[in-house]
């Protein structure tokens, strides 16, 4: 073996190497060609797939191409080459030449071996090598040692090539599955995510012990008969829920697989995550009776995932264990899949600029991106105008039997699909932002409304929050014998309208007929109003107060000064109707008993047969309240005793002969079971107010019926009864130890108002001082006395037209207003931006505080 200095810094050592008979050997692996195939590659389309795989280069796969075999090792500045060892002469040439080149170092003396036996040897004298040549000698020495090595190595890579070319043999020749196949796949993952998403809605009924209840029935109303029916009533009833919801989640499904452009990898994306939407769907059904919404993502992003799984309850536990299992498996395989399809991009083409340039290539890439586009626009259409009242998305979602149930979530979902349910309140417009709009504009408005509750505080005498107000929204409250071709012959109401002859009183406009009781409610609590909003957000409750951090509400000024336990809310029905639960916290309230609250209400008494709690039950549970408390509290009571159905649920209705009404039989007999239970409702008031006369502490009661009951066709036909059906009856009531008691306010100032001036109202009955706000509320009362945005058709919800009531109950024409009404409607639209669309610039003022 020559061992070659490559820099010329060593000098040759005398010993002379002996060439290695295993260098000199010939290694068959070592013959071969060179696979000179370079760059990418080319699919049968003749395209590169992005990331494809079996993509090669040159120099993966290397054989030897000489014939001549010669390996060399390199290591710093050595060159250890493989080759026949030259004569002697010649290396004495090389030698004689190397150190001719090398003159300056001293020339190397060349030492016969010596003779064992000769005696002479002691006598030479011991040379002591430079330590260069020491250390240069040992770095050959071990180079030499590691040259096996790497024969050994290229001997095995060499052995195992044709198995490697083997392997990408049959890489290549994996298959492309078809579009068909993905077609397939594609129709039973998204039948499979709406049935799942159903299932998170559906609850297995229970039965008494002693029910009589067949298997059959009992199959059809339990969870598989509910998806079943889901399914079969595009068939039987013509209803095409499941359509509507499959159509939905597969353009949700379509727009990842095109933006991916990977179709299993899409696939284990929307199958993962509708999995995981469906099991926390069903938790939080089973523990609020309501769905997912959109707001509650925000719940996730905000880092209270682990708040959240401490819903779980410990049997939830194995269905969250083999759920993940599930996802795991599932996605497992899809990747499986991904890797072993050939066609691997659904549509082939590169973005690498080498590949990027050519016709095919450009046409495939401009498909993908289209198609992209396409579906993401498409979907993002329809969600954004799903909320809009009459845009192409909600006409075409009614046309597929979608029937909107905004009063009830989960009812909306069970009716027409979680995923429509969910989508519907993804996006709501919530009013349009006022041109003069901005920090310097509330800065002004806190101002000026500042100067006028000083003004107005010269006057009064008394603070709102030293007494205990109650306001009672009663269900469908109104006086029957107001509607026209109503009348009986005795009052169904006798002891209000004494109630209203001795107190502040009149009549309220209410947005609704038949329905939109969460709507008026909104309106009393936090004295806005509707008709400024956009007409495409329906109900506040669902659409808006969701999603919002901070909302303000009347009874937070009892919070401010008695503590979080100062206001407290009495529902007598569940707490997922209109998210009241949730709302009612972010209002401040420290409890809301309800039906099915923990704890849940006390006081749930019936009368005779009716499915409701009685008014009576309800306010005694609002007597105990007062009871525990030794200070002034801000109570919230909304009855249900008078809500729809009205059957024949009394047993002695004495209004059926009473009723002289010359109407329909059907209509008839509905207005006389309601009247029956205003009646009842009635006698309840006036025993309630008795109660709360006999207290030592101050206590105000604003009460109100939210809107009228939807059962009178022949009056709702005559579309002169527009603005009579939207009046119910309202009274502001204090009582003996109240300053106010027996204060009944002018007639100008009281007939007509509507909910969102109740709590202005209550404080100028009460003498009290006021906020900003309140301040505001009341010279926007006495402009504008009654302002609701009404809607005409049954139900109560759905877009609406802005209607003004004057001082004697006329329509006034907005447009018609005077200068300083109309301003003080502008001041108002900027009020209500600021605190439910824009930045909430009067919460950094003094806009809501008491003096």
């Amino acid at each position: 073996m020559n061992v070659n200095r490559t820099n010329g810094d060593m000098c040759n050592n005398d010993d002379t190497e002996i060439p290695d008979k295993d260098a000199q050997e010939t290694h068959p692996g070592d013959e071969g060609t060179m696979d000179e195939t370079a760059g990418e590659e080319t699919t049968d389309e003749g395209t590169t797939g992005e990331g494809t795989a079996g993509e090669g280069t040159a120099g993966e796969e290397a054989t030897g191409e000489s014939t001549e075999h010669e390996d060399t090792v390199q290591s710093g500045n050595l060159e250890i080459t493989d080759e026949p060892a030259g004569t002697e002469d010649d290396a004495e040439s090389a030698k004689t030449s190397d150190n001719n080149e090398n003159s300056e170092e001293p020339p190397t003396i060349k030492e016969e071996p010596a003779d064992p036996e000769s005696p002479e040897e002691d006598l030479q004298p011991e040379r002591t090598p430079e330590p260069d040549e020491t250390l240069k000698g040992k770095a050959r020495a071990a180079l030499q040692a590691l040259a096996p090595i790497g024969h050994g190595i290229r001997a095995t890579l060499n052995a195992l090539a044709p198995a490697g070319r083997g392997i990408r043999a049959v890489w290549r020749k994996r298959p492309k599955l078809s579009f068909a196949l993905y077609a397939i796949i594609f129709v039973l993952v998204t039948a499979a995510a709406v049935l799942f998403l159903q299932w998170s809605v559906c609850e297995e009924p229970t039965y008494a012990e002693d029910a009589q209840v067949d298997d059959t029935t009992r199959a059809l109303n339990g969870i598989i008969g509910q998806l079943t029916k889901f399914v079969c009533q595009m068939w039987i009833e013509e209803k095409m829920t499941f359509l509507l919801n499959f159509l939905l989640l597969g353009l949700i499904y379509l727009v990842v697989v095109t933006l991916l452009n990977r179709f299993w990898v899409a696939t284990a994306i929307f199958g993962s995550v509708m999995v995981t939407f469906a099991v926390a769907n069903h938790f939080k059904v089973q523990f609020r009776n309501e769905p997912i919404i959109p707001a509650d993502l925000s719940f996730i992003s905000g880092g209270n995932t682990g708040e959240l799984m401490s819903f779980v309850p410990e049997e939830g536990q194995q269905l969250i264990a083999d759920t993940v299992t599930g996802i795991i498996w599932f996605v497992v395989i899809c990747v499986l899949l991904q890797f072993l399809d050939r066609r691997n991009g659904l549509i082939p083409c590169t973005w690498r600029p080498s590949r990027f340039l050519n016709i095919k290539n450009i046409m495939l890439a401009a498909t993908r991106v289209t198609a992209a586009a396409a579906s993401f626009t498409l979907l993002f259409s329809l969600v954004w105008n799903l909320g809009i009242s009459n845009s192409w998305a909600q006409q075409w979602a009614q046309s597929l039997s979608d029937r909107p149930e905004l009063w009830n979530s989960i009812m909306d979902a069970q009716n027409n699909g979680p995923a429509m349910a969910f989508l519907r309140l993804a996006h709501t417009t919530t009013m349009d932002k006022p041109e003069d709009y901005s920090e310097d504009a509330m800065n002004a408005v806190a101002r000026r409304y500042r100067d006028a509750a000083s003004e107005l505080n010269d006057t009064r005498t008394t603070d709102l929050t030293d007494s205990t107000v109650i306001m009672v929204l009663s269900e469908t409250l109104s006086d029957p014998t107001r509607v026209p071709g109503v009348d009986f012959t005795i009052d169904p109401m006798p002891n209000i309208r004494e109630v209203k002859n001795q107190t502040t009183s009149g009549l309220m406009l209410s947005p609704g007929y038949g329905g939109g009781t969460a709507n008026i409610e909104y309106q009393a609590l936090t004295g806005l109003t509707l008709a400024n909003f956009d007409p495409s957000l329906i109900v506040p409750y669902q659409q808006l107060l969701p999603k919002m951090k901070q909302a303000y509400s009347f009874n937070q000024l009892w919070t401010e000064r008695y503590g979080d336990e100062a206001s407290v809310a009495f529902h007598p029905y569940y707490k997922s109707m209109y998210f009241r639960d949730s709302n009612y916290k972010k209002f401040g309230f420290s409890h809301l008993y309800t039906l099915d609250s923990d704890p849940e209400i006390d006081h749930q008494d019936r009368i005779d047969n009716s499915p409701q709690v009685s008014d009576a039950a309800s306010y005694r549970n609002v007597l105990d309240a007062l009871e525990q408390s030794d200070d002034p509290q801000f109570i919230q009571l909304v009855t249900m005793q008078n809500h729809v159905p009205y059957g024949d649920y009394y047993f002695d209705n004495e209004f059926h002969a009473a009723d002289i009404s010359n109407l329909p039989d059907g209509e008839r007999w509905q207005i006389d079971n309601y009247t029956k239970g205003i009646s009842i409702t009635d006698q309840a008031t006036a025993e309630f107010l008795s109660q709360l006369d006999a207290l030592d502490e101050p206590v105000t009661v604003i009460f109100y019926g939210d809107h009228l009951p939807g059962i009178y066709e022949t009056a709702y036909a005559d579309e002169n009864n527009a603005v009579t059906l939207h009046e119910t009856d309202y009274f502001i009531w204090s009582n003996a130890a109240s300053k106010s008691h027996d204060v009944k306010l002018p007639a100008q100032t009281s007939d007509y108002t509507s909910s969102n001036y109740f709590m202005s109202s209550a404080a100028e009955h009460m003498n009290a001082k006021v906020s900003p706000y309140l301040a505001f509320l009341t010279m926007a009362h006495d402009e504008v006395p009654a302002l609701s945005r009404i809607i005409m058709k049954t139900g109560g919800l759905g877009e609406g037209t802005t209607t003004c009531l004057d001082a004697q109950g006329n329509v006034v024409d907005v447009d018609s207003l005077p200068s300083d009404a109309s301003q003080l409607l502008e001041d108002y639209r900027l009020v209500q931006y600021d605190l439910t669309a824009g930045k909430g610039y009067l919460y950094q003022t003094d806009f809501f505080d008491l003096p």
